[in-house]
């Protein structure tokens, strides 16, 4: 217990140490730096973390640009399709529905294709219970399918500041070993793992802060599109069973 007490004692006094020693450090290279330091410069000083934080930003890129392309409304209920469809199914010409679904590559032309499948043009209502019931079921895979995709994004919101904070601690840890070795009388000795320390938390934020920002303006444009999507298939079908009037 008293190892604990001791140890926790050596790390409280470290950080108090660092953080006074930050200004000075701060301060004698503002006043001795002739340049400012470059991206490249930067990035570098971030040490090991900046290579799993440079795959996150790429992974999160590519999730900006997938989830993008998968919410556009065009995906999902396009409103030539549904114009076509409405007057063929009024007149409950199943064959060319179909084959006017399977023409289009969007989401309400794939489950309402499955739907269809459903229909019994010999019972009153078409069988319109289980026509809806395999609509709305295949508009959740669907939604889950693409959802998945904008979920990573959240994913990354959280990873990146951890991995983050992980350079920021192995830079106090390298901070406090080269206290141990030259003492506190040169805070120069300390700029690469302060600078470790700093540009890693840095960077994680960059990385979390924007993914975290896509992650909700993606799930509103797939809330958004799936109602309509919903909304577009319910009147569809209500199309079929109703029939030329």
């Amino acid at each position: 217990m008293q190892n604990i007490l001791s140890l926790k004692q050596h790390l409280l006094f470290a950080v108090f140490s660092v953080f006074l020693i930050l200004p000075l450090w701060a301060q004698d290279v503002a006043e001795n730096s002739t340049e400012k330091t470059s991206l490249l410069g930067l990035l570098q000083q971030g040490g090991w973390a900046m290579f799993p934080l440079g795959l996150t930003a790429l992974f999160m890129f590519f999730l900006i640009f997938y989830c993008w392309r998968e919410t556009r409304s065009a995906r999902f209920a396009p409103s030539s399709l549904s114009d076509a469809l409405e007057a063929t199914l009024r007149g409950r010409d199943l064959d060319k529905a179909v084959s006017l679904c399977a023409g289009t590559n969007s989401v309400l032309s794939r489950c309402l294709s499955v739907g269809l499948t459903k229909c019994r043009l010999t019972k009153p209502d078409l069988n319109r219970e289980k026509i809806e019931a395999s609509f709305m079921d295949n508009v959740e895979a669907e939604e889950g399918a693409i959802g998945q995709w904008i979920n990573y994004l959240n994913v990354v919101a959280a990873v990146a500041p951890m991995i983050g904070l992980l350079g920021t601690v192995s830079g106090m840890i390298s901070a406090f070993q080269t206290i141990g070795q030259v003492g506190m009388g040169d805070p120069s000795a300390l700029a690469s793992d302060i600078g470790e320390a700093l540009v890693t938390t840095a960077t994680g934020l960059v990385i979390g802060i924007p993914a975290m920002v896509a992650y909700f303006i993606f799930r509103n444009r797939l809330n958004t599109a799936i109602l309509k999507t919903v909304e577009s298939g319910g009147d569809l079908i209500d199309n079929l069973v109703e029939g030329e009037q």
